[in-house]
């Protein structure tokens, strides 16, 4: 159904549960469903978090400056890249890691132009060290990477089946929307993505897709049409 997309994956998902690092055995499965999508013809581009190792907000950089926990934060990015890209290799695709931050021993800078060539020549690209500027986001990266690759639709990995009313974990009688507008979403100030991102998504028209990645096969589903998750419309 999408030609191009741009999927978004938390750092904390690669951690499985575990709260801190990388799971070996889900990394390889999210590699897995990488290459099941990649063989569908569809041109896949990642960003992915860093809060399996650090958050330039979260309690542990609560004493720091917070451009330097920022700047922590968008290495611990290039940590998880890394670890996905390799699992991707394994599978027998072709695999770059383009940093906002450069460092040439290890990953190359971020070209857009460059960048759309590998995803031309069917390699799969993975976006690190978020935009390359503190007090921003990977969510807000993701957005903006999307654009600028001209993806069809921005693709959101999260742990929960979609967007709801309430948090599901908490609020039983959270009710999930099928469908959702981004002024929807700022209206009633849903915890989706920082508000940055949704604005840029909204005033650009990306379509976005919220959706989980626990059951294996959900990515594939989604790139090839089926009602998973939320879709959020401009």
């Amino acid at each position: 159904m999408y030609k191009r997309v741009l999927l978004k994956i938390s750092g904390e998902a690669l951690a499985a549960g575990s709260g801190f690092g990388i799971d070996a055995i889900f990394i390889h499965k999210v590699a897995e469903e990488i290459a099941d999508v990649h063989a569908l013809g569809c041109e896949i581009a990642i960003v992915v978090g860093g809060g399996n190792f650090f958050r330039g907000v979260a309690q542990q950089a609560i004493d720091m400056d917070r451009v330097a926990a920022d700047h922590m934060g968008m290495l611990s990015t290039v940590i998880n890249s890394i670890a996905l890209q390799d699992a991707i290799e394994k599978r027998g695709l072709f695999c770059r890691v383009m940093s906002a931050i450069e460092m040439h021993q290890v990953a190359e800078p971020y070209i857009r132009r460059k960048a759309m060539r590998h995803l031309e020549k069917g390699r799969i690209v993975i976006f690190a060290a978020g935009t390359g500027n503190p007090y921003f986001s990977t969510d807000t990266a993701a957005s903006l990477r999307a654009m600028e690759i001209k993806a069809d639709i921005l693709l959101k990995a999260t742990s929960v089946d979609g967007i709801y009313s309430a948090d599901p974990k908490r609020d039983p009688k959270a009710v999930r929307y099928e469908t959702i507008s981004y002024d929807q979403i700022l209206r009633a100030n849903l915890k989706v993505m920082d508000t940055t991102a949704v604005s840029l998504c909204r005033d650009n028209n990306m379509p976005m897709m919220v959706f989980s990645m626990r059951e294996q096969g959900n990515i594939t589903r989604v790139v090839a049409g089926e009602p998973l998750g939320t879709l959020v419309t401009p």
